[in-house]
């Protein structure tokens, strides 16, 4: 009998994340071959020496006792009422317990919220480039992304009159990703509220991504987008996994605001999802009051002298010493994205950079194109390593680069 392979979704095909994909794949071969690689592919701060607040981990092992059962499949309720609280001090309308739902992780979230939201064919509106996580929920429960176009001409923020002109009849969501990543860029208000207009106008359903939230340096201040949505219905995201560095607990949370009587149908249809899933992880549930509503331990980190701030500044005077590569500065969020320019653009190709800068410089990071951008001339890196190392990686970068615009001087001349 012919072996078979066995077929697997079709809708996979359209799906991308390079973040952990095949270059982190080839990585992983490297290292065992005895290879020492500075990986900049994921925002995960507990490999870079961060370790969640110690208060957080206490808050955890005084109840580990009581860990052990499932819990009611929207979370727990202290850690809902937390959460409530935190959005009522916001100014998030209708914030309440009952309309909080912890899931393990946000990203765990975002596909939950998609699949009780579309239709197969129904459109969500992105923001290009995204979290490709966002693309890929979107596909895999039968959606079309739309994108709207976030250039580092205009900081990488959006349009929103390009914005209104991509609504269509299959339009269901807006999606914000603020602080953004991959870019850093963090939206004003004024801006914000131009795109509640239009989700107002429509009836459409808006999703911010809000992770990032406390994570902003200089002097940017987070504008969070329930409190301007008013009656709009919204879900808003936070979680554990970067502001207080618990990635691994997987503990994330998504609001709904605005109006019940409006979003409904749509809660109901988030709590029978959960429902499915039992529940989220359970211990690091009784966390989130102490995250929430205790101590900053974020600040320290973001501001001059911080470690995440001290980092941040060798991204930029690395990208401004080198004639290769230009930088819109990241205002918040842990990642940098530069473009390449000159020379060294001819040809380029994201990918094929990021290949040779694992396989000849043992540097891991990720193509800009990866995060659902038409241009291949970015790439991403996370700011969580030591300055001193992201310093010793750009000079390894410029090499690279310096080697491709010899290569693509020389290629002009012959022709």
């Amino acid at each position: 009998m012919p072996h078979t392979s066995l077929k697997t979704r079709e809708r996979l095909s359209e799906v991308r994340y390079e973040i952990r994909g095949e270059l982190a794949r080839r990585a992983r071969e490297l290292e065992g071959q005895g290879r020492h690689l500075i990986k900049l592919n994921i925002g995960n701060p507990g490999a870079f020496g961060f370790r969640a607040p110690d208060h957080l981990q206490r808050a955890i092992a005084d109840r580990i006792a009581e860990t052990d059962p499932y819990t009611h499949q929207q979370g727990l309720p202290a850690a809902r009422e937390a959460i409530a609280a935190f959005h009522k001090q916001r100014g998030t309308p209708n914030a309440s317990p009952e309309r909080v739902f912890v899931g393990n992780g946000v990203s765990e979230l975002i596909d939950l919220s998609l699949r009780a939201l579309l239709n197969p064919g129904d459109e969500v509106l992105l923001p290009s480039p995204d979290y490709p996580l966002w693309s890929a929920a979107t596909i895999l429960n039968d959606g079309r992304p739309v994108y709207y176009r976030c250039t580092p001409e205009n900081g990488f923020l959006p349009d929103p009159d390009e914005i209104a002109s991509l609504v269509s009849s299959r339009t269901r969501a807006i999606v914000l990703i603020n602080p953004n990543n991959p870019t850093g860029a963090n939206y004003p208000r004024a801006l914000l509220e131009r795109i509640v207009a239009i989700a107002q106008k429509h009836r459409l359903l808006l999703m911010a991504d809000e992770i990032y939230d406390h994570i902003l340096y200089d002097d940017h201040v987070f504008q969070p987008l329930a409190p301007l949505a008013g009656d709009a219905p919204c879900l808003s995201f936070g979680g554990l996994s970067k502001v207080h560095r618990a990635c691994g607990w997987r503990v994330g949370w998504a609001v709904l605001s605005g109006d019940p009587l409006m979003s409904g149908d749509f809660h109901h249809a988030m709590d029978l999802l959960g429902a499915l899933r039992l529940c989220a992880n359970v211990p690091g549930q009784f966390a989130i009051e102490a995250a929430l509503h205790g101590p900053d331990t974020i600040g320290a980190l973001t501001s001059p002298s911080g470690r995440l701030y001290e980092t941040r500044r060798a991204l930029i005077e690395c990208c401004a010493a080198s004639e290769h590569l230009e930088l819109v500065a990241p205002a918040g969020a842990l990642y940098g994205f530069p473009a390449v320019v000159g020379e060294a653009a001819n040809g380029f190709d994201d990918h094929a950079f990021a290949l040779e800068m694992l396989e000849t410089e043992d540097v891991l990071i990720v193509p800009g194109s990866s995060f659902n951008v038409p241009e291949r001339n970015h790439f991403r890196v996370t700011l969580l390593p030591e300055a001193a190392t992201l310093r010793e990686v750009f000079a390894r970068i410029d090499r690279v680069l310096s080697r491709r615009a010899v290569a693509a001087a020389q290629r002009a001349a012959v022709a």
